[in-house]
């Protein structure tokens, strides 16, 4: 198994040319990583479209809210028909969002405030516009193999047919006729998407080149888009129906143990963790994580740890949800947390752009969105927040007729609820200025949600009490030694609360959710072995608990769906 950069001392240090250069290669095993979504983030040019000199512009809010690590959403030339995971040159920046000196720029001043910067690698597919793709439909050798083309079938009336039944995931049949080449292209996702065949060495060098290239220009690590995606079986078998109750042009009609989830898929992921750690040798720098979305089983998850990498755990976003108990958040946090080897790190994603906003998901008490944000951080690990999380931004309500999303569009008007990304894409909620501060122009490439006058982050930095208040409150606890270093315990409470546990040498950190939506009484002392007094270090918007209050721990009142952080 490949390491994962490295698991001895978190700092190393190194000679060469004769200076002493220390490396820190495990700085995100308990970090705080905040997703930018570019085109919402800051509009610098009044375009209504967000910019790298936006984001550049607003980095002291990454900063000031405690994260370690921004990672950017993808930001290369693209036609933008998925909005920028349809990518026409992977080493370059598209002028919607700036160029390269602007990206350089952005580096340069994030590493002077002390914050990385991740990128958003997209191997699975480019663009139909990419020269590679172009190139292919000629036949022009080695990129005549960089793609998966195949034959048509000849139908019953002797009409062409794609080469099996295999469905996007946007919808409809994943197969493209090309008039030029004369063949079909395969497409996970939208048809300007065509998929890169890894099957081809030369094609697996220049993904590689990729990865090397932003790595020069002083990247500090990775989040990988669709990697469960990257290969199909060869022999182009028919998938299985799924036997659910969907329309047949839905990707759920089918089944799909033939193009997700195939053996050489870790190999290849392996390899660019070796890309990786040899660069860090090479050129002496800090460790670069690679974290890895992977939408698949538990067990299959599991094995990209022994690839050398981070999977992604979505469960707060595909396994819990607003109906949840505190026994169903109990057990998949233990479904995480047990199996994790020794060297490994576990990580808890509270939103991200392809999702409702977190204050949606868990909005049937009004505050959960503080409580997801509380269980991130308090669990061991890395916590990936999505940008306007850290203020309780909620999804914006959008017509068919505003949608933009490819997955709502091909949808259609009868299903585009809940396919949709774009009402948890929506700009972010600076002021109460035009746009919420995000753009001079009114127009915004979608609408700012109508909410922005009283939910903003302007209004929650100048309140005592505010969901900004409370994810300071916790990304500066996570940089503490008790949940760096310390045990965790997970466990309910009375039925209705969820309590995790950390301890390190005489501190002790405790959470306490209630999933009820009425005020509980309990004594948390004697279950959980916690301190018989402690006092508040942060607690929910609405639970008129105040931080640096004393509790009693054998005495405790927990009003109806709220969460506490109490610290000794």
């Amino acid at each position: 198994m490949l390491a994962l950069v490295a698991i001895g001392l978190s700092i190393l240090s190194c000679h060469g040319l004769g200076n002493q250069i220390r490396q820190d290669l495990n700085w995100w095993k308990s970090s705080v990583v905040y997703q930018i979504y570019p085109r919402s983030f800051q509009d610098s040019n009044g375009d209504g479209v967000g910019d790298l000199p936006g984001i550049i512009n607003r980095l002291e809010h990454v900063k000031d809210l405690g994260a370690d690590a921004l990672w950017l959403s993808p930001i290369y030339t693209s036609p933008q028909a998925d909005f920028g995971y349809d990518i026409s040159n992977f080493t370059n920046i598209d002028k919607l969002f700036g160029s390269l000196s602007d990206f350089d720029h952005l580096v340069a001043k994030a590493k002077k405030l002390g914050v990385r910067v991740l990128l958003d690698f997209v191997p699975n597919h480019s663009s139909n516009k990419h020269p590679w793709f172009l190139k292919s439909i000629d036949r022009i050798k080695p990129y005549d193999e960089y793609y998966i083309w195949r034959d048509g079938k000849i139908g019953p009336n002797g009409e062409r047919q794609p080469p099996n039944n295999w469905l996007s995931v946007f919808g409809n049949i994943a197969w493209e006729w090309n008039e030029k080449r004369q063949q079909y292209y395969y497409h996970a996702f939208a048809i300007g998407q065509p998929d890169l065949n890894y099957r081809s060495l030369k094609l697996q060098q220049e993904m590689k080149d990729v990865l090397s290239f932003w790595m020069r220009r002083g990247v500090d690590g990775f989040r990988v888009d669709a990697v469960n995606q990257l290969f199909e079986v060869e022999d182009l078998r028919d998938e299985p129906l799924s036997g659910m109750d969907v329309p047949q042009n839905a990707y759920e009609y089918l089944d799909h143990p033939y193009t997700i989830d195939q053996d050489e898929t870790y190999v290849v992921v392996a390899s660019w963790r070796k890309l990786l750690d040899d660069f860090i040798r090479e050129h002496r720098t800090d460790g670069k994580p690679l974290i890895i979305e992977a939408h698949t089983t538990l067990p299959l998850t599991f094995k990209y740890y022994d690839a050398g990498v981070v999977p992604f755990n979505f469960m707060f976003i595909e396994k819990l949800n607003r109906s949840s108990s505190a026994y169903d958040f109990l057990k998949y946090i233990n479904d995480w947390l047990e199996p994790i080897k020794k060297g490994n790190v576990t990580n808890w994603v509270i939103g991200n752009h392809d999702s409702s906003r977190a204050a949606t998901r868990f909005g049937k008490y009004g505050n959960r969105a503080d409580q997801i944000s509380m269980l991130a951080m308090i669990l061991p690990g890395i916590t990936v927040v999505y940008e306007g999380d850290e203020i309780g931004m909620v999804d914006t309500p959008l017509t068919y007729k505003e949608t933009l999303d490819p997955q709502g569009c091909i949808a259609g008007p009868e299903r585009y609820v809940g396919k949709s990304r774009d009402p948890g894409r929506t700009p972010f909620q600076w002021d109460n200025t035009t746009s919420a501060g995000f753009s001079t122009n009114t127009s915004t490439w979608l609408p700012v949600n109508s909410n922005y006058k009283t939910l903003n982050l302007a209004a929650q930095k100048h309140t005592r009490i505010s969901h900004y208040k409370v994810f300071q409150s916790l990304s500066s606890l996570k940089k503490s030694s008790v949940i760096r270093e310390g045990s965790v315990k997970v466990a309910v409470v009375k039925n209705e609360v969820l309590a995790v546990v950390r301890k390190f040498k005489q501190e002790t950190v405790t959470l306490l959710i209630n999933f009820s939506d009425e005020t509980i009484k309990i004594d948390a002392k004697t279950p959980l072995k916690i301190p018989g007094t402690m006092r508040v270090k942060t607690a929910s918007v609405q639970s008129k608990m105040s931080p640096g209050s004393s509790v009693n721990t054998a005495r405790l009142s927990l009003r109806g769906a709220t969460s506490v952080v109490l610290h000794n």
